[in-house]
Parts: structure tokens; sequence; C-alpha cells
């Protein structure tokens, strides 16, 4: 169990202190634990060294303990708006637990009216389990909003350098429209240079052609 999960000793608002709390999400709430378990009476209970009829006496006193003892844990333990609406009543041993469900089924039916959870160190260990599952759940759902914070907010950032991109495009395909002009123009110039030379070679070669001949020079756009 998480630290964070549980407190041992913990006092609660009515001025009870409780062997042990599970803070677990709704809709379960804070689930008390209570360690304390009458054992002197069932220890009684079975010495066969004992008369009978002190095991017997020993028995009725051991559904005596036991209902007392859950009557304290549902009057102290379960608190509307505070805990759960049950209390767990731990049993220190399977033996016990059996014996209880075994030869006192009333009790186990009066527990659950009372919402006094009987458990042995067995489903004990199944309830902090679960808790356990229960806790890493809800840490996980915590998770899962913080990412979509964050997914929102990269899904903004996404959108932004989308748009810079596209702008980037058009300057860029701009700018090659225009290095593509550049070229046609510089073409142009070569040429014209070009038919220039021709008409100055063409006059030194025939140097008595008469000074008004007129060459034809092609207009090109620019």
């Amino acid at each position: 169990m998480p630290e964070s999960g549980f407190a041992l000793q913990h006092t609660l608002s009515n001025g009870r202190r409780a062997d042990c709390v599970l803070f677990l999400p709704d809709p379960t709430g804070n689930v008390v634990i209570d360690a304390k378990f009458p054992l002197e009476s069932y220890q009684r209970m079975l010495d066969n060294q004992l008369p009978e009829s002190e095991r017997v006496q020993a028995q009725r006193q051991f559904r005596v303990d036991i209902r007392k003892h859950m009557d304290d844990i549902a009057a102290r333990y379960i608190i509307p708006g505070e805990t759960s609406d049950g209390a767990v009543m731990f049993i220190p041993a399977e033996a016990v637990f059996a014996e209880i469900h075994a030869h006192f089924p009333d009790l186990v039916e009066e527990a659950f009216r009372k919402r006094v959870w009987l458990v042995s160190p067995t489903t004990m260990m199944a309830i902090l389990t679960t808790a356990r599952a229960v806790l890493k759940d809800a840490a996980t759902r915590e998770q899962v909003h913080i990412i979509q914070e964050h997914l929102r907010a990269l899904s903004k950032d996404f959108g932004r350098f989308q748009t810079r991109m596209d702008s980037l495009a058009r300057h860029i395909g701009q700018a090659h429209q225009d290095v593509s002009d550049v070229n046609v123009s510089a073409r142009k110039i070569s040429n014209r240079f070009e038919k220039i030379e021709k008409v100055e070679l063409e006059e030194e070669k025939n140097p008595d052609l008469p000074v008004f001949r007129k060459v034809s020079v092609k207009d090109e756009d620019e």
C-alpha cells in the first residue's frame, strides 16, 4: 500500500482512534480496520483441560464478546460523510474465522446487518490487494487528466506550427518563382550580349559593308 493510502492509529472526528484507516476514493471512501479481537473466551472454549461446564460458559461469553465488539465497531468507526458505510473487524486467525462461520451463523448475519465486515488474514490480504488496485487506478486516472491537458496544449502548438509552416511554404514558393524569373532575365541578357557580339564580328569580317547596313534585332519580352 502507498503511504498516502493508509494511516495507523488514525483519530476520527468523533475522537475515536482507529487501528488503521484505508483512504480510498469515492464511492468507497475511508475504510476503518479494527484489529482488536477478544481471544480469551475462544481459547477457553477450546481448552479440553477445562470442565465441560466452563467450556460451555466460555462459548456463551465468546458470543457475547463478539456481539459487543461488533456493536462497538459499528458505533465508533462508521461515520456518515467521513468513513465508508461499513468497517472491518479483523479476526487474527483462520481457525477463529472458520469457527465463527461454522458455529455462530447468527453472528455472521448480525455483522452483515450492522455493516461490520468480518475478515481473516487471508481475506484481509484480498481486501488490501483490492484497495491497492483501486488506489493505483485512481492515480492513473489523475495522470490521464494531466496527459489530456498536455495533448490539448500539443494540439494547439501543432496548429500554430501548421499555420507557420504553410506561411513558410508560401514564402519558399514565392522565392523559388523569383529565382526562376531572375534566371529567365539572366538568360535574355546573355542572349542580347551574344547578338550584339555577332553584329560586331560581322562588321569586322566585312569592313566594306556600308555603314548604314541595318541589322535586324528582334525585341524580346523582359
